[in-house]
Parts: structure tokens; sequence; C-alpha cells
């Protein structure tokens, strides 16, 4: 199983995610990465912020976590979502360090509107909306992005 954790960013009621396209599917995901090896998540996950979107940040408490299974590729990722609780600097992508295409914010109420991954919508608009930290959630319904 990889771990990959993910940032929330806020800012004017909308979440930051990054563009990208897979086969044709446009895929937006939250910010994040891979840990190196001897990172924690925390680390890994500011390190990533850093080189692809040249941003500092505080990393706040982990919001949820859940699972993405693909059967159809033998591929297993438990994500890690974590609130920001501070930024520096001004998110712009580092076409060196990412694919994605572009960054694009999404208001908190059309989360659901869009294919995200991992597919934490609607569980993102009840912890951003209700103020809860939801732990672990489970499988992710995601469908498979080649």
């Amino acid at each position: 199983m990889k771990v990959r954790p993910s940032a929330v960013i806020v800012h004017d009621q909308k979440v930051l995610t990054m563009r990208y396209q897979y086969q044709g599917t446009e895929v937006l995901a939250l910010p994040g990465g891979n840990p190196d090896p001897g990172e924690n998540l925390p680390e890994a996950l500011a390190r990533e912020l850093q080189e692809e979107l040249g941003i500092a940040v505080q990393i706040g408490p982990m919001m949820l976590c859940g699972e993405v299974i693909w059967t159809e590729v033998n591929r297993h990722t438990l994500h890690t979502v974590f609130a920001i609780k501070e930024l520096v600097g001004e998110p712009e992508l580092n076409p060196d360090q990412t694919t994605a295409l572009s960054l694009e914010w999404i208001p908190i109420q059309e989360l659901t509107q869009h294919l995200l991954y991992p597919n934490f919508g609607a569980l993102l608009q009840k912890c951003l909306q209700e103020g809860q930290l939801l732990g672990y959630v489970g499988p992710a319904l995601q469908p498979y992005l080649p």
C-alpha cells in the first residue's frame, strides 16, 4: 500500500486543486505527493508543496484519510488529507516538478461537481462547512484513472 499526503488549502471559500489530464479525462487533485524515505507525512507534504507550488506551509490537523483501491491494476493507496494552518507565498505551478496542467480554485459548495482524486468532495465539504475532523472514512468510490 502506498501512502499519499495531500493538503486542503482554502482561500475565499475555494479549495486549491491541481488539474490533470489522463487519457482525455480531466481530474482535479488535492496538492500533495509521495513521501521520500525517512520523511513523515507532514514533512513530505510540506516539501511537495514547496517543490510543486513554491509555497511554505504550516501543516494542520489531519481532516480525514481513506483508501483508493484499484483492483484493475493491483494499486492500493491510503490518502491522508491535512488542513493547512498557514501559507506563505502565492501558489504557482512548477512544471519541472509536476505534470499538472493548471491550478483551479473550486468553491467548497461545488466540490462534488468535479472528478476529484481522491474522490472525497462530499467529505471535504462536511469537514470545511461543519468544522469536523472525520478520521478514517474507508474506501473512496473512485473510478479507475489509467
